[in-house]
């Protein structure tokens, strides 16, 4: 398996386009901080616009690093599922296409020990995109525009969080993150085993994602009481669940989680959609009939 997993993740780092998500996420986190650094007091003051009867706070102190990071992942993690699909949706109608599947499943390894090195590498390149992510948009906007306490705004409150207090949040964030992001590789990577070019499973991931995105975001009753709760998007925000803590008489409280049972739930129904989706993929690639 060790040697498989070596061969698999040569073919995902020898392709160009493989960088391609990494330099797109780099481009538009550093265009993000730029707009920051030189317009970043204007965005907080509309951010906190709804707050300005509560916290008298300059923008200029509000404006963070810590903050910073979470602007960036707010507006970025919607879209680097996109990106993990540009790979992991190539693992096996790749093969398919180039004509080298069939020699694949003809060596002495079985089709089960095949698939797992396939997703295990598609998971290893998802998880150093998020590293990427998490290098750019933390560590690069710390030394940027430095560290303070973190304002997250809420609908008629902000959750003020300490810089002692920050760090192990974004940390258990980029943990759920990488979840979500491997949920959206064993999605693709199962399209990907019912074609036989790369361009399909891709183009399908990419639509299902930004179909059931729309529908997350959309605030219609209907669809909150009947289809959102059911949509891996959904929970794929549940990130955010970390930076929402108590608080005792308006004091926030160290280490705290508003809602953590909320998070462990959708947790666990990503870790169910992504198994759902491996075990689909195994079972049908088992008794495919390889031609090619």
């Amino acid at each position: 398996m060790r040697r498989l997993l070596q061969i698999e993740l040569y073919k995902i780092f020898k392709r160009p386009r493989t960088y391609i998500a990494f330099a797109v996420i780099t481009l538009i986190i550093l265009l993000i901080q730029i707009a920051l650094k030189f317009g970043g007091e204007e965005y907080v003051g509309l951010m906190m616009g709804g707050l300005n009867e509560t916290f008298e706070v300059p923008p200029n102190e509000v404006l963070n690093g810590y903050l910073v990071c979470y602007i960036i992942l707010n507006l970025l993690l919607i879209h680097v599922p996109i990106l993990v699909a540009l790979v992991a949706g190539d693992m096996i109608s790749g093969e398919a296409n180039i004509g080298t599947l069939r020699l694949l499943v003809s060596k002495p390894i079985s089709r089960t020990q095949l698939l797992m090195g396939k997703f295990i590498a598609a998971s290893v390149y998802t998880i150093l995109l998020l590293i990427w992510v998490a290098a750019l948009s933390l560590i690069l906007s710390v030394l940027i525009f430095g560290t303070n306490e973190i304002y997250i705004a809420k609908v008629f409150e902000a959750n003020i969080i300490s810089t002692d207090d920050v760090l192990w949040r974004y940390a258990a964030a980029f943990v759920f993150a990488a979840i979500g992001l491997i949920t959206v590789a064993a999605l693709a990577f199962m399209l990907s085993a019912f074609a036989d070019n790369s361009i399909g499973p891709i183009v399908a991931t990419v639509c299902i994602i930004i179909v059931f995105t729309i529908l997350t975001q959309m605030q219609i009753p209907f669809y909150d009481n009947t289809i959102k709760p059911y949509l891996f998007t959904t929970h794929m925000l549940g990130w955010k669940g970390f930076f929402y803590v108590k608080g005792n008489d308006g004091v926030t409280i160290k280490g705290s989680i508003e809602d953590f049972s909320s998070i462990v739930k959708s947790a666990l129904i990503l870790l169910g959609y992504a198994a759902a989706f491996l075990f689909t993929t195994v079972w049908y690639f088992r008794k495919k009939n390889i031609l090619s």
